[in-house]
């Protein structure tokens, strides 16, 4: 009888552990993925404008969310002074596969669409505007497809005033605001906080006050040396001398934070523009 005792206490004791185990693991799997089932959506304008936010793509991938990186033109006039690389479709293919290898590396899903640098601008009315118009009709597809929770881009001031920076972004808020979205998603702008910046005309062209970009996303080392791997692939555009080191230096300037402006919605009607 006693023998049978032990028996049953042994056997509730080993159940007892397999619980634990099974509690304890799903509970490091939970608070190592807490963002699984989020759908992030990063719509940026040329091969390596991803580095911008690149430490938070590969933290919300290491977090369990779905993260859709879209690049909307083929940088085929990236012709910089550190390499001889000649503006046209040879450096289209160069800097189509350098931006595979960074999305890669920050386990994003890529789409990167076929528009060209400056969006035609130079072909006058008739060829930029429908090359315009059919970029936003392709990006209102993305969205529909991917259904994102939220979205991040270019604001108006473009990073750098780029104008297809400036462009992507206002073509990616046009199909944010284009109808009420059935899924609630929200819909954000990266910013340089104005104190980040040194120089006065910096301050006017890409500075934003603090009031504004109220959401301030951490990252870790971990994230950090990721994003500076992938940087590093997109070689026809950086200095050869450019280290990670160097990349990690220059984006903890910003205290490891990634800084955003959420677009916020009227939460009432109004009669007056002074209210």
């Amino acid at each position: 009888m006693q023998k049978h005792q032990r028996s049953i206490n042994q056997m509730l004791r080993q159940g007892l552990f397999a619980l634990l185990v099974i509690f304890l693991a799903g509970s490091s799997s939970w608070a190592q993925k807490p963002y699984e089932g989020k759908t992030l959506l990063a719509v940026f304008a040329h091969p390596d404008d991803e580095s911008t936010i690149s430490p938070i793509l590969a933290k919300y991938t290491r977090e369990g969310a779905k993260v859709h990186l879209v690049v909307v033109t083929d940088g085929r006039y990236g012709t910089n002074d550190f390499h001889d690389h000649k503006a046209g479709d040879e450096l289209v293919v160069t800097r189509r596969e350098e931006m595979r290898c960074a999305a890669e590396l920050l386990g994003v899903e890529l789409t990167h669409l076929n528009f060209h640098d400056q969006l035609k601008a130079s072909e006058g009315y008739d060829g930029h505007v429908p090359h315009a118009r059919e970029m936003v009709k392709q990006l209102n597809d993305i969205v529909e497809k991917t259904k994102p929770d939220a979205i991040i881009t270019w604001g108006p001031d473009g990073g750098s005033t780029h104008m297809d920076h400036r462009l992507v972004g206002a073509s990616i808020t046009q199909v944010y605001l284009s109808k009420d979205w059935q899924k609630p998603m929200s819909l954000y702008f990266y910013g340089t906080p104005l104190d980040n910046i040194d120089d006065a005309d910096g301050k006017v062209l890409r500075g934003q006050a603090s009031k504004y970009l109220r959401t301030k996303v951490p990252y870790t080392d971990e994230d950090l040396e990721m994003a500076a791997k992938s940087y590093r692939c997109h070689y026809s555009q950086i200095d050869p001398m450019l280290t990670e080191a160097d990349f990690m230096d220059r984006k903890s300037k910003n205290g490891k934070f990634v800084y955003l402006r959420k677009f916020e919605a009227p939460k009432s009607d109004s009669d007056s523009v002074f209210e």
